[in-house]
């Protein structure tokens, strides 16, 4: 009796299902977007329609096609197809998934295919567990996931699949997904209207499919026509591409660091809000704006670390939403500064040297001379204080063996590196005398 009604929900499943699965692609012609791996002639699309498809793993944001592609490749291959989810999949399903591959290869020679969705979350036991199979050829898996392989997966895993990077889908390829969505519950959708879910839809396709739905459901049951209005309620807040522990933290700050060190402003802000928004540790962010600070501006502008440490207290005293004027302002600050890396190649270049070479002593001139017997041993002798005798200022303070390494090079712009002062000068004078 069970198995009676379960085939009869099958059956009518489909009625209910969303849009996005109703109308999901079953051939590589109909997937929309990822021509950058499925184009005509590519070694993937060639591999597929050839069905010698190897190990690959699917990573990519939300609604791009990575369960459509899995599902297109178990209709168009001769291979056994199974699909398990990491969510919920336990031991018992991945033995019985490696006994069908043992049974269909040594029966008749028929290969296996394993979707696994969401591979990221089994942990390493469980990764470890496919790799024999995978290994020697028993089955071949297909992993998809949003997050960072290189960060979620087994190396050793890793190094048997081939990854494949999908793309959010552009404007004009979410407009054609609205277009199929439209014509498969009879929907009219103006062109304006298209535009707007397709700019609202953050690249996801998904996304796009269930705001053209419920939008469509909303003005059908008003008895007008569909309107931006349908489409601002159907879809109240644009999906945001962002994880803030994984692989969108680091391009977001990366991102955000290139901009000001490229002098962007703009683009700054744009990457400091991206983050906020996303729900990134403000602390994070204005540390990262601390040590760029010094890293990338230096003594060309001082004041720069002054402003991202004020920056770091004001986050501390306000919090948020109200401290995102400070990080703006400090950004914008960062990124407007002239840039140095002076003063950050000096102590990498200095450390550099104490990890090769050692602590060297300081010269007998500048070694401590307070206590008795000091002077015997030659401490502080030769010394010259520059506030009483000038001649200090042309004595080389490092140790014997460093005579004439210069660890801090001025750049040319800026404000205390490149205005001719007098310490800047005699660096400039040593490098030309050395």
């Amino acid at each position: 009796m069970s198995d009676l009604f379960a085939d009869a929900a099958r059956e009518r499943s489909a009625a209910y299902a969303p849009l996005a699965q109703r109308v999901r692609p079953r051939t590589l012609d109909e997937l929309v977007g990822q021509r950058h791996v499925l184009g005509p002639g590519s070694a993937l699309r060639r591999s597929i329609e050839e069905d010698r498809l190897r190990s690959l793993i699917l990573y990519g944001p939300p609604g791009v096609g990575k369960t459509t592609l899995a599902r297109i490749v178990a209709e168009t291959t001769g291979a056994g197809f199974e699909e398990l989810s990491a969510v919920s999949a336990r031991v018992d399903d991945v033995r019985r998934v490696l006994q069908g591959a043992r049974d269909r290869l040594g029966g008749n020679g028929q290969r296996t295919i394993l979707f696994l969705d969401e591979i990221h979350r089994f942990n390493k036991a469980q990764q470890d567990a496919l790799l024999p199979s995978v290994e020697n050829g028993l089955l071949i898996l297909i992993g998809a996931t949003t997050e960072n392989p290189y960060f979620e997966v087994n190396s050793a895993l890793l190094s048997r699949c081939q990854v494949v990077e999908l793309e959010a889908l552009g404007e004009e390829e979410l407009l054609e997904v609205v277009r199929r969505g439209a014509e498969a519950i009879g929907a009219e959708v103006p062109d304006d209207v298209a535009l707007t879910i397709a700019r609202r839809a953050g690249g996801d396709a998904r996304t796009a499919l269930n705001t053209v739905e419920l939008a469509w459901e909303t003005a059908h049951a008003e008895g007008g026509p569909l309107e931006e209005r349908h489409v601002d309620d159907a879809a109240r807040k644009r999906p945001l591409r962002y994880d803030k522990g994984a692989d969108q933290h680091y391009d977001f700050v990366s991102a955000f660091i290139k901009s000001m060190r490229g002098s962007d402003p703009d683009a700054a802000v744009y990457y400091l809000a991206a983050m906020l928004e996303g729900g990134e540790d403000p602390r994070f962010i204005v540390r990262r704006m601390v040590i760029f600070a010094s890293e990338d501006i230096g003594n060309a502008d001082p004041r720069a670390l002054q402003v991202a440490v004020a920056a770091a207290h004001a986050l501390e005293h306000v919090g948020l939403p109200e401290a995102q004027l400070n990080l703006s302002q400090a950004a914008i600050y960062l990124a407007r500064a002239p840039k140095s890396k002076a003063c950050a190649l000096a102590i990498w270049e200095a450390r550099q040297d104490v990890r090769e070479g050692g602590n060297l002593r300081p010269p007998a001139m500048l070694r401590d001379a307070h206590y008795a017997g000091a002077k015997k041993l030659g401490h502080g002798a030769g010394y010259l204080d520059p506030h009483t005798d000038p001649r200090g200022f042309e004595l080389d303070y490092l140790p014997e063996e460093l005579r004439g390494r210069r660890y801090y090079r001025p750049s040319d712009g800026g404000e205390a590196e490149g205005n001719g002062e007098e310490g800047d000068e005699r660096d400039r004078e040593r490098e030309q005398g050395a």
